[in-house]
Order: C-alpha cells, then sequence, then structure tokens
C-alpha cells in the first residue's frame, strides 16, 4: 500500500475514477471544475518551449557531427511519411468494411452547425503559405513563449547549430543550457505530481459538460475508433517495434503514467516534456530525442491521421452520400497534407478535419456538428495513439543510428522508468 501511495500511475488513476463520477452525479459541479484541468496543462505549456530548446540545443552542441543530425532529421521525417500514410489507409480501410455511418440518415439541413463556426473558420484560414509562415517567429524569445512546438524546434535547431560551429568558445553557453536544463526537468518532476488534480478537473469537465448521451447515440463510430487506434497501435507499431527489437507491449507498460496523464487530460502535450526523460533514460541521445520527439509532435500523428479518415468516411455514411474511390484517393492526398501541424493549435484534429471536408462538397462542412460532442472523447484515443506513435518513431530511428542495442533496450523496459522525482 505504501508503493501506491508514492506512484502517480496510481493516483492519475484515482483521480479520473472521482472525476468521471463527480461529472456523473453533479455535472454542473464537474463543468465548474474545468479551471482545475486548465492550470495543469498550462503549466505543463509554460516549461514545453523551454525543456525542448534545451534538449536540441545540447543534443546538437556536443554530437558536432552537423551531417548526422542532418541524417537523423531526415530519417525521422522519412519514418513519419510513411507511418501516417499506414495510418490514413488503415482508417479509410476499416471505415469501408465497418461502415459506422450506416443507418443514421441523417439530414444535413436540420443539423445545427452554430458549435462549429469556430472551427470552420479556423480551417479556412490554414493554408500552406500561413503555415509556413507561421513557423517562423517574430522574435528569439517569442519561439519559446509562444507554446508552438515548430517555431520552438527551428530557434533551437539554428542555435544547436551556431553553438557547434563556434566549438570550444560556446562551452559557457553550453554549460548555462546544461544547467537550465536539469533545473526545468527537476521542476518537471514537481509539476507532473499535480497530473491527478488536471485529471481530475479534466474527466469532471468532460462527462459534466456532454455527458454519457452524446456516448451512447454515437457509440458505433467511437467504439470503431477506439478499436482501429488499438490494432493500429499493437498491430502496426507492435510490427515496427518488433522488427527493432523491442515490445510493444513492453514499451506500453514503461509509459503507463504518461498513458494514464494522457487519458485524463485528453492532451499528448500534457506529457511532452515527462517522454523526453523517459526516452533518454531508455539510451537514446538527446539530439536524437530532442529531434525526433517534437517534430513527430506535429508530424507524426498517426492518431489523428486514422481519425481524419475514419470520420470523413463516417459522415458521407452518416449523411447517405457515396464516396468513389477516386474521391477517397483524393481525401487520403489531403489528409496527409493537412494533418501537419494539426497539434499546434487548441482543436487542431477538428479543425483539419473541417479543411478536409472541404475537398468533398458533396458531405457538407455542416456535418461536423454530428460529432462535435463527442470529439473530447474521441481526442483521448488520438492523444494516446500520437504518444505511442512518437515514443516508437524515437526508439526505431535510435535503433537505426546504432544507438542502443536491443538487448539493452529490452532490459531497459523491463526495468521501467523508475519513480518520478518531485
Amino acid at each position: 500500500m505504501r508503493r501506491l501511495a508514492h506512484s502517480l500511475y496510481f493516483w492519475v488513476l484515482v483521480a479520473v475514477a472521482a472525476g468521471t463520477l463527480v461529472g456523473s452525479l453533479a455535472p454542473a459541479t464537474g463543468v465548474a471544475l474545468q479551471p482545475l484541468s486548465t492550470g495543469f496543462i498550462n503549466l505543463i505549456r509554460m516549461l514545453v518551449g523551454p525543456i525542448v530548446f534545451c534538449t536540441i540545443v545540447l543534443g546538437i552542441a556536443h554530437m558536432r557531427d552537423l551531417p548526422r543530425v542532418g541524417r537523423i532529421g531526415v530519417k525521422a521525417i522519412v519514418y513519419f511519411e510513411v507511418l501516417s500514410t499506414i495510418a490514413l489507409a488503415v482508417g479509410m480501410l476499416v471505415g469501408n468494411l465497418a461502415r459506422p455511418g450506416d443507418g443514421f440518415h441523417a439530414d444535413p439541413t436540420k443539423l445545427d452547425d452554430t458549435a462549429i463556426a469556430g472551427f470552420v473558420t479556423a480551417a479556412h484560414d490554414q493554408s500552406v503559405t500561413a503555415f509556413l509562415l507561421h513557423v517562423i517567429p517574430t522574435t528569439f524569445p517569442g519561439a519559446l513563449t509562444s507554446g508552438d512546438i515548430l517555431q520552438v524546434l527551428l530557434v533551437a535547431l539554428l542555435t544547436g547549430f551556431g553553438a557547434a560551429m563556434v566549438g570550444e568558445r560556446a562551452q559557457f553557453f553550453v554549460g548555462f543550457i546544461e544547467s537550465a536544463s536539469q533545473v526545468l526537468f527537476r521542476i518537471v518532476g514537481m509539476v507532473m505530481w499535480v497530473a491527478p488534480v488536471g485529471a481530475f478537473g479534466a474527466m469532471a469537465y468532460t462527462i459534466g459538460k456532454f455527458g454519457w448521451g452524446s456516448i451512447g447515440r454515437l457509440a458505433s463510430f467511437m467504439g470503431v475508433f477506439y478499436l482501429t487506434c488499438a490494432l493500429f497501435v499493437f498491430i502496426v507499431l507492435g510490427v515496427v517495434a518488433r522488427l527493432a527489437g523491442f515490445s510493444i507491449l513492453r514499451l506500453v507498460a514503461y509509459l503507463r503514467t504518461e498513458i494514464v496523464t494522457v487519458i485524463g487530460t485528453s492532451s499528448s502535450e500534457s506529457v511532452l516534456a515527462l517522454l523526453i526523460d523517459r526516452l533518454e533514460r531508455l539510451g537514446c541521445r538527446r539530439a536524437t530525442v530532442g529531434l525526433v520527439v517534437p517534430t513527430g509532435y506535429s508530424f507524426n500523428l498517426d492518431g489523428t491521421c486514422i481519425y481524419l479518415s475514419l470520420a470523413v468516411l463516417f459522415l458521407a455514411q452518416a449523411l447517405d452520400v457515396p464516396l468513389s474511390l477516386g474521391q477517397q484517393a483524393s481525401l487520403l492526398f489531403v489528409a496527409m497534407l493537412s494533418s501537419k501541424g494539426a497539434a499546434t493549435v487548441t482543436g487542431g484534429g477538428f479543425i483539419t478535419l473541417a479543411a478536409t471536408l472541404a475537398v468533398v462538397p458533396s458531405v457538407p462542412v455542416a456535418a461536423l456538428a454530428l460529432i462535435v460532442g463527442i470529439d473530447r472523447f474521441m481526442s483521448e484515443a488520438r492523444a494516446v495513439t500520437n504518444l505511442i506513435g512518437n515514443a516508437v518513431a524515437t526508439l526505431v530511428v535510435s535503433r537505426w543510428e546504432g544507438e542502443i542495442g536491443a538487448a539493452q533496450l529490452r532490459d531497459a523496459l523491463a526495468r521501467g522508468p523508475g519513480p518520478i522525482a518531485p
């Protein structure tokens, strides 16, 4: 019992159960508890930018093999594109086979689209040019305070390369970043013990706000999506992990605290800093973790990709709109592009879905009103799948680079992550 009392994993589980109970029995109270979740997420977000910056700068500065850094980046991007395409194809395949939208016979003219107006507006504002310009921060410090991972990544890469090229004369600067990194990770250890409070508030709000009724009406779609995510993790990522010399089951067990925290908060960003630390403990080099994890949070969104293809097919089926193979192929291509950077904006998955629907005029964007009520529940499966996908990606790239042996990795996973130091 004493061991459980010191387990963050245990307390997050208790908090999730308590939040569910409060949201069910006292919905108004549950909704009022949302600030607990918002406060915890904000605490984490204030640390993510500086931690990602320090991790990347130190990794590149210590490595000093700049061609190798470029090689790691190329391998990561290739891996992301392949796995994202497979995730989109899996979602489309399951959507065609399971057909979760059949039988709804929804009338698009009777849908209330007021709840999705903000998402539709944001989707129209998304373009390739706007996306690329958004990656460039207006000021150097602004990148660390914007909360945009891609901006932090750009500034950190430039700083890391600059420090590596300066060489010995940059040792004082690198030493300062090293000290700052240690302080920041210690702060993460303290903040993570607030995770049960955040998870409690998030679950109470979700259940209190949306209720079990919204789940019941769309249970078939939710069930198919959750099952598809599970199959992708344990079969597709399981095969990738096996080829890289480790077990996906061991990795899931290793990341159990992070997974439960993500479920409670519906945000993979809440454990980004902790994931970086966990992967370094497994033996991955700091440069590899610093490059792959932050980039993966914007470009390797397996759960979001599954959701995009499956949701479009569900909405088409619910409205009795047949989609040809050509239209589905167009959707696949558009979703491949629109999914990039979905995690960098609030409600990114839903905004990206609205943008993807634009290529199928026969399925009105107003159809999103059918699933807006359960998107919060769907985001949990998306976030967990994204988290596991990025952990697998980092380990695979590390194995490709010869940074860690298969036996060493298996032993580290078997030992477990160890306690989180407050």
